[in-house]
């Protein structure tokens, strides 16, 4: 049993790992869980003050047209603006626009003079990938989804002036943006992201190093937390800046993002944060330059070490429900799902992110296994009670006991009014001595047949076999109408049968016997006598040792009853009165009648 136990958690262990390395690499399932993580993890908590957005807004295009018919000079006068006299300048403008046409010589030129001369602008630039299958280290071919097709950068003249970032936004296949890349390797060189680029600068100009997360997969993605939904960040209008209604030098020192923050010019998408919301482009980059700055970014953890991790605790859970009840397994469950969300937060706030609703979903479906387990064990353990009893007690009763949830197989008994019935087979020991074993065997089981299926047929309990003779006893386990009228009949009936019987006995060994019975009524205990791992359903009790002497008492082929009995049944009973005998271990003798025939639903029997 133990090493069935060990294969079981084994194999238990093995599907977690499994279930885990698939639910990682999963698509739709694994997006189900990151948008779980979304709502658990992405909370607002714009920290940095130092971050601005000027909105190319509705206002704006109001005032100047359209933005594709711009001139430069317009971007070059916001740069004049922000880098006004006295050393009032941002410390890094970025500019989530793509100035890749040159329009008019001149104002292109002032435009790129400006931003030469600011040395704190960053414009952008973006890549065009296509699927292409290239050849791997080892010499396989493997496909490259982001494959470089083309490249779309600034104006020449702009573009050696200053320094560019590509603005791609990562979606995920969900549709939702909670990733963003860190840099590409192109033609030889490292290019940063629009994003990763202003924090550079940023980070220059205050005399530090950049320090990028750790990321991975090819395109050199991390995970980062939002800092605020749409709106979070200080967002002034471009026509605001440019006509000095708003004064310049709030932007002293501070991360400046320029971009669109109007519905016709489509750039907004779905940020992790607020799901079935919209977030502008440019409010997308300032929480990942946030992400940047606060070291608010993460990794997906290892499938690897998540699938052990998973499956350990899983184990260890179903090893525990195993030996629990089903309410505390029930306890344990929710115990481990509340630690496995706490260890997610916990993982997410150290830059890991976790799955959250796999191992949640292990421990649902182990439990759901070991109630079902459970279940079926209680339907088996209820099948084999009534297995038992359909050795001792009638068909319906055996209903009975199947249909009673409480029923349960305890020690213990009750004080119930019953009638008992003793049959003993006449002769037999006698009758044995003469006969093969088998023999015996065959006639033995034939007359003990015969009182079983009379005892069941008048809906009472068969207690035991002792020997040749056979104990019944009629309203236990549950309530018998008219059980002491049962008691005889199920007599008369044994008596008939043997007679049926006896002939064919006669005839093939040359011998038969018959029956002597006892039947009584009265109070008596009735319940499980022994142990927890062997006990007896019967009765004891005066009311039982009165029945089984009357049943010694009785001559070959006579039914004798108590006074008690007679009482009961006389109307349907015509019973000749014997008078009062003696009864071994019975200080007074008992009154009792010999039942000659009986009165069965209208119709009389007789002897």
């Amino acid at each position: 049993m133990r090493y069935f136990s060990k294969m079981k958690t084994a194999a238990v262990t093995a599907a977690v790992v499994l279930a885990s390395l698939a639910f990682t690499y999963i698509g739709t399932v694994g997006f189900i869980d990151i948008g779980i993580s979304d709502r658990l993890n992405q909370r607002e908590s714009v920290t940095n003050k130092k971050i601005y957005i000027i909105g190319i807004d509705d206002k704006t295009l109001e005032r100047y047209g359209p933005v594709n018919t711009w001139s430069r000079e317009v971007p070059a006068q916001l740069v004049s603006v922000l880098n006004g006299a006295g050393g009032v300048r941002p410390a890094v403008i970025g500019f989530d626009v793509i100035y890749s046409e040159e329009a008019d010589r001149e104002a292109d030129d002032a435009f790129a003079r400006v931003c030469k001369e600011a040395e704190n602008v960053v414009l952008a630039m973006s890549f065009s990938f296509k699927e292409q299958p290239e050849k791997g280290a080892d010499g396989r071919i493997v496909y490259n989804p982001y494959h470089v097709d083309h490249v779309t950068w600034p104006y020449d003249s702009l573009k050696k002036e200053v320094r560019c970032g590509f603005a791609n936004t990562f979606v995920d296949t969900d549709g939702y943006v909670r990733q963003a890349m860190a840099y590409l390797e192109h033609e030889g060189e490292r290019v940063y992201s629009l994003s990763a680029q202003v924090y550079k600068v940023y980070r220059e100009s205050r005399g530090k190093e950049a320090v990028f997360p750790a990321v991975y997969g090819r395109n050199n993605r991390f995970y980062f937390t939002y800092s605020g939904k749409a709106g979070g960040y200080s967002v002034v209008s471009m026509a605001d800046v440019l006509d000095g209604t708003v004064d310049s030098a709030i932007f002293q020192d501070a991360v400046v993002l320029v971009g669109a923050y109007a519905v016709g010019m489509q750039d907004a998408y779905m940020p992790a944060i607020a799901h079935n919301s919209q977030m502008y482009g440019v409010e997308i980059h300032a929480n990942i330059i946030e992400a940047l700055l606060e070291g608010k970014t993460q990794l997906p953890i290892s499938p690897f070490v998540y699938a052990l991790a998973a499956a350990l605790l899983c184990g260890v859970f179903y090893v525990c429900s195993e030996k629990m009840r089903m309410l505390y397994s029930t306890i344990l469950m929710a115990v481990f799902i509340v630690l496995d969300f706490v260890f997610v937060k916990v993982m997410y706030a150290h830059g890991r992110i976790v799955p959250t609703i796999l191992v949640p979903i292990c421990l649902f479906v182990i439990w759901l296994a070991q109630m079902v387990r459970g279940y079926l064990a209680e339907i088996m353990r209820r099948r084999r009670v009534v297995n038992v009893f359909k050795q001792y007690v009638a068909p319906q009763v055996v209903d009975k006991i199947s249909k009673d949830k409480d029923f349960e197989l305890v020690l213990g008994g009750e004080n119930r009014h019953i009638a008992v019935l003793f049959v003993d087979i006449r002769g037999f020991t006698t009758m044995s001595e003469s006969l093969k074993p088998e023999e015996v065997v065959e006639i033995l089981n034939e007359y003990l047949g015969l009182t079983t299926q009379a005892i069941f047929d008048n809906g009472g309990t068969l207690d035991k076999f002792v020997g040749d003779a056979t104990m019944a006893v009629f309203n236990a386990p549950f309530d018998l109408d008219d059980y002491i009228f049962r008691a005889v009949m199920t007599a008369w009936d044994m008596q008939a049968g043997a007679e049926r019987i006896a002939e064919k006995f006669r005839e093939r060994f040359g011998k038969s016997v018959s029956f002597g019975i006892g039947v009584n009524c009265g109070n008596a205990v009735v319940g499980n006598i022994g142990c927890d791992f062997r006990m007896d359903y019967t009765a004891i009790g005066d009311t039982v040792n009165t029945a089984a002497r009357l049943e010694s008492n009785a001559r070959p082929g006579q039914i004798l009853i108590s006074a008690e009995v007679y009482e009961a049944v006389k109307d349907r009973v015509d019973a000749a009165p014997i008078g009062e005998i003696p009864l071994k271990g019975k200080s007074n003798g008992v009154f009792v009648y010999q039942v000659n025939c009986v009165t069965r639903q209208g119709v009389t029997e007789e002897t």
